[in-house]
């Protein structure tokens, strides 16, 4: 019998990545997504058919986490034997300026998607898309899942209820709902206003002539970074599973946001200086003697978060999972992606 899957977030990075899997693996995958006057759908355009290509098995919803009647009409309309729930307000920066919204969406939308799922009588695994942010001012590291959180935004704030909301209703109630507490993970399909995806394109901007100057935020800030291409399947396996548990998802290796714009200032072929320090800090071409980093107040969080690693031995141990791309392959293929999304040669922009 063919499985169904629902997927909140279809439109997002993980959200594309995870319709791929399921297709390969013979789904009949469902989405929910959001009216808008334009269009967000890039991620997901190649999994329709045109006129030369047979039809997949995929179907988008109308609806918003924010509206508990479109969610209880789409699970009655789907029956779905697995959902996944990545859809949220998940800038972290951004939450600061929008914390209400914020908890609007990424904590209570978890709350009206669980309750439905709970009156609706339907028989489905739950998954719920927890942050590494959890852990904010880390006590331990690594952090793995007895690791305490102390969450450092409106954001992380809004996950925490989440993933406590999940594990009430698995106890509760008697659900199958996890947490996938997913540390960092990037690829060329991020959104632009995230640090590594804004590193990639600037500097493929700045090497095609259509930027001149990237302005950013905290450089000292580490993080566990991954492919998202490859987390996605953890989330799968976990559904997967005899029993419901959650698990961190992680490389266990940590990099700052300086090491990875160096890593691809190199990749670039960009000989660089560094000049200044702390906010006057910034990166000089050689080649052109332009500044062409500069770090700006602006980017900086109210409160940082300032290292972050984890520990996946027990997803690797249960569910079979490990990562496989370093930071060093993950760097070069975004900006390998956004080179050509501007139309530029990665090779050829190489500078002596």
């Amino acid at each position: 019998m063919q499985k169904r899957a629902l997927i909140t977030g279809i439109t997002g990075q993980d959200g594309s990545y995870l319709a791929e899997l399921l297709l390969e693996k013979g789904y009949e995958v469902h989405g929910i997504v959001r009216r808008a006057s334009t269009f967000n759908r890039s991620r997901i355009d190649h999994l329709f058919s045109d006129v030369n290509t047979p039809a997949l098995p995929i179907d988008l919803h109308y609806g918003d986490v924010c509206d508990s009647n479109s969610l209880i009409r789409i699970l009655h309309k789907v029956c779905p034997n697995e959902i996944f729930h990545l859809a949220a307000q998940s800038h972290v920066g951004i939450s600061f300026d929008t914390p209400e919204y914020t908890g609007d969406v990424t904590g209570l939308g978890t709350t009206r998607f669980l309750e439905a799922l709970r009156t609706s009588g339907i028989d489905a695994k739950f998954y719920q898309a927890s942050s590494s942010e959890l852990y904010g001012k880390a006590t331990h590291i690594p952090q793995n899942e007895e690791t305490p959180f102390y969450p450092r935004s409106p954001y992380a704030c809004a996950k925490a209820y989440a993933f406590y909301l999940t594990r009430n209703y698995r106890e509760s109630y008697g659900m199958f709902a996890v947490n996938g507490i997913l540390f960092n993970h990037e690829s060329p399909r991020r959104g632009e206003n995230f640090v590594t995806r804004k590193i990639t394109l600037s500097l493929a901007q700045i090497l095609s002539g259509q930027l001149e100057c990237m302005h950013i935020g905290n450089l000292d800030a580490k993080r566990d970074w991954g492919y998202a291409k490859e987390y996605v399947e953890a989330m799968w396996l976990m559904l997967q599973q005899e029993r419901p548990e959650d698990f961190v998802i992680a490389t266990g290796r940590t990099a700052s946001v300086r090491e990875f714009l160096e890593l691809c200032l190199g990749y670039a072929g960009i000989r660089y200086e560094r000049r200044g320090e702390g906010e006057g800090e910034h990166y000089v071409d050689r080649h052109s003697g332009k500044v062409i980093v500069k770090v700006d107040r602006h980017y900086y969080r109210p409160a940082e978060v300032d290292f972050l690693v984890g520990d996946a031995s027990k997803a690797s141990h249960v569910l079979g999972w490990v990562p496989k791309t370093t930071v060093e392959e993950l760097a070069k293929l975004m900006l390998e992606a956004d080179c050509q999304k501007v139309g530029v040669q990665l090779g050829g922009a190489i500078r002596v």
